[in-house]
């Protein structure tokens, strides 16, 4: 029987969105194949299993190059992303590492601890927000202006502009379902306005600097820097968008998940040591990111008794690989306790997730206290709205009837009896 080359057309299409996963499954009957769907609809080769997606994660011949990227979609060259993610070694290490100077281990190690206060302040702030509501969107009352509050601290970005970085943000990971020429308008509109947006920050960071990563990035005169204004600006849109687009997907689909299974959700009540573990099992189970559509081969690879040709696009199913039965068994079920739980969730190898440390952290606080309290809480529709994107994917509203939200932990003790 010949293979079927539209399965990843058909997990790109918003009518599949809810349940990728079969289809997901389907393709892992082929390891290695070629679909006819793909980055602007240009045809990808597709390799859907954990033991190969992880080899192809650590090659030297799989290319995260913008240009190389473009080549061999065969479309001129559009306006550079100027992001380390969009770069090869020794450029990527490099700007990467100017980055992550800034960000953690091992110049700045307790940088992250550090923000786990104000993480959990802003969480209650929110949770308190809806002590008088008995119907709630977790997306747009928590899920989406959590990671916004957080990510807009570290790099210095006003929070009041978050309507316009919202907009830019939205066009940029949402342009799916139009044609690929509308589409590719809208974003580099989107990229133009955001790159002018952070330009104009940089600068002002540069001549009034603070403790905000912008301003130490703009400031930066250490060993590898400093960073070129044009990465500089495509660091800051980087980090901006992924900053904050994932962590909301991972505390929807964790949210949704957990309400899906009202067992593990009244362990979690009990047990404070199980989020790390449930957290880890939510990136396998319902990852945020499903794919890595960006990667080009720069020679012959052969793999898993296929040869992908050298110079063309290539896409890592994450989601695939995450329920692979000969890595995970019984994988399409949800279990916080899985041993030796080697997901890829943040991908793998030199560009793995920057912020997965950062997205980790927002999770394990904000869910102990969401499954806290949030009482009787209730899916309104299930399954949800979806967002439109297929690379990106996490519910575009989560409605939840609650009979009531708990007072914070704060306020119980100011009210507790003396």
């Amino acid at each position: 029987m010949p293979l079927d080359t539209t399965i990843l057309r058909q997990i790109y299409d918003p009518a599949n969105r809810a349940n990728p996963y079969p289809l997901w499954a389907r393709l892992r009957e082929t390891p290695v194949c070629w679909q006819e769907d793909g980055p602007d609809e240009t045809g990808t080769w597709v390799v859907s299993t954990h033991r190969e997606i992880e080899a192809l994660l650590h090659d030297p011949r799989v290319s995260s190059d913008f240009t190389n990227r473009m080549e061999a979609m065969g479309q001129p060259s559009a306006a550079d992303p100027h992001a380390f993610i969009a770069r090869d070694p020794p450029e990527h290490d490099r700007l990467r590492r100017l980055a992550m100077r800034h960000f953690g281990p091992p110049e700045r190690p307790r940088y992250l601890e550090d923000l786990r206060p104000e993480i959990a302040r802003t969480v209650a702030s929110l949770l308190d927000r809806l002590e008088d509501q008995r119907q709630i969107d977790l997306v747009e009352a928590f899920a989406y202006p959590l990671p916004v509050a957080v990510i807009c601290q570290i790099l210095g970005v006003p929070l009041d502009d978050q309507p316009r970085f919202r907009a830019w943000a939205d066009a940029v990971v949402e342009a799916f379902g139009e044609d690929a020429e509308e589409q590719g308008r809208r974003r580099e509109r989107a990229f133009a306005e955001l790159g002018q947006y952070m330009a104009e920050l940089i600068e002002r960071r540069r001549e009034r600097p603070g403790d905000d990563m912008l301003s130490r990035l703009a400031t930066d005169t250490g060993p590898d820097g400093p960073m070129p204004d044009a990465y500089l600006v495509g660091t800051a849109q980087l980090l901006l968008i992924a900053g904050h687009e994932t962590t909301v997907n991972l505390i929807a689909n964790a949210m949704l998940t957990l309400l899906r299974h009202p067992a593990v959700l009244e362990r979690l009540r009990h047990e404070p040591d199980l989020v790390a573990p449930t957290v880890e099992e939510v990136l396998r189970y319902e990852p945020p990111v499903q794919l890595l559509p960006n990667r080009t081969t720069l020679g012959d690879v052969d793999l898993a008794g296929t040869t992908i040709p050298r110079g063309v696009v290539l896409t890592l199913a994450l989601a695939a690989g995450n329920r692979d039965p000969a890595r995970f068994p019984d994988p399409d079920r949800f279990d916080p306790d899985r041993p030796a739980n080697a997901h890829l969730g943040f991908g793998s190898g030199i560009h793995s997730c920057f912020g997965a440390a950062l997205a980790r952290l927002e999770a394990q606080i904000a869910l102990p206290e969401l499954v806290r309290r949030l009482e009787q809480a209730r899916l309104v529709a299930d399954p949800p709205p979806y967002r439109p994107s297929p690379v990106l994917r996490g519910p575009q509203h989560l409605l939840l009837d609650v009979a009531g939200v708990h007072p914070g932990q704060e306020r119980l003790a100011v009210h507790a009896p003396r």
